[in-house]
């Protein structure tokens, strides 16, 4: 009979937020996967959990994640456990839950914190459509791939960042989405120095330009208004020439009376100077 892989979300900072049902499940598990046993160490130390603990962690994931799925199909219970926060998050055990489920080992997950949404609900932006970017991808042809989509992005965003490289991100977000783009940074959840800083980019970077910033941070970034959007569509219009605006509608099957409207209404005309200005193109081409 398989075992199962329990999914077991930990604490981000304060001990005090881990479920009963996870010690429950740590405690009943035949075999703890930890991203680094010398930390969870502590966790499993501080309530009296005294089961097997073995390493999982990027470096390992394949080959490790191949052994634990061995066991769990040969009946081992697994718990797997990250640093801080809920497994699966921006960490290997995404690859773990594939491996699972791909070799019919019944997964589940054990719910409790996640830095995310954490931020997120206290960040006072909108939240019920949010994209979560995690970290920045280090390649730089990548990372601004994954900044130009961002600079589209209706949702709000959350991302993580290490202190040593906020500056540097922040930089990187005011010169995509503008200085004015709202924003909340989020420090030391559920630790003593927990601190809220709700701002625009623009503000942040000068801030901690100043100001060392100490500890993980969660960043949450309001998405592009339709304000915005509209404003960018202006623009648009109007760096195209009339005759390329009514092609544009053409194109896409719409008659000439319409495309007309839509035009005047895009350019924020009347619709009898776009049909005046037709007109007279046609006269010029008719000579």
């Amino acid at each position: 009979m398989a075992g199962k892989l329990y999914l077991c979300a930990t604490p981000i900072g304060n001990l005090e937020d881990i479920t009963l049902r996870a010690l429950r499940i740590l405690k009943e598990a035949d075999l703890i996967a930890a991203e680094d046993t010398r930390n969870s160490i502590k966790l499993l130390n501080h309530f009296e959990i005294h089961t097997p603990m073995t390493s999982y962690h990027e470096y390992n994931k394949t080959d490790k994640g191949q052994k634990l799925v061995e066991k769990m199909l040969a009946g081992t219970v697994v718990a797997l456990i990250t640093d801080a926060g809920t497994p699966g998050i921006s960490d290997p055990g995404e690859e773990l839950v594939r491996m699972c489920l791909e070799a019919g080992v019944p997964v589940t997950s054990v719910p409790g914190p996640a830095a995310c949404i954490m931020a997120l609900t206290m960040s006072g932006l909108p939240g019920r459509r949010f994209a979560f970017e995690a970290f920045l991808p280090a390649d730089k042809k990548e990372r601004r791939m994954i900044l130009e989509e961002l600079a589209e992005e209706t949702r709000t965003m959350i991302l993580y960042e290490a202190p040593h490289r906020l500056v540097r991100t922040l930089e990187e977000l005011a010169g995509v989405l503008g200085e004015e783009r709202p924003v909340a940074v989020c420090r030391e959840l559920t630790k003593r120095h927990e601190t809220l800083f709700r701002t625009t980019l623009g503000e942040a970077l000068a801030h901690y330009r100043v100001q060392e910033p100490r500890g993980e941070c969660v960043l949450v970034v309001a998405g592009k208004s339709r304000r915005e959007i509209a404003a960018d569509l202006q623009r648009a219009w109007q760096e195209m020439s009339v005759d390329e605006h009514m092609a544009y509608y053409e194109s896409r099957g719409i008659g000439n009376k319409e495309a007309m409207k839509l035009v005047a209404k895009d350019r924020g005309i009347p619709r009898r100077e776009i049909y005046g200005y037709l007109v007279k193109q046609k006269s010029r081409h008719s000579e």
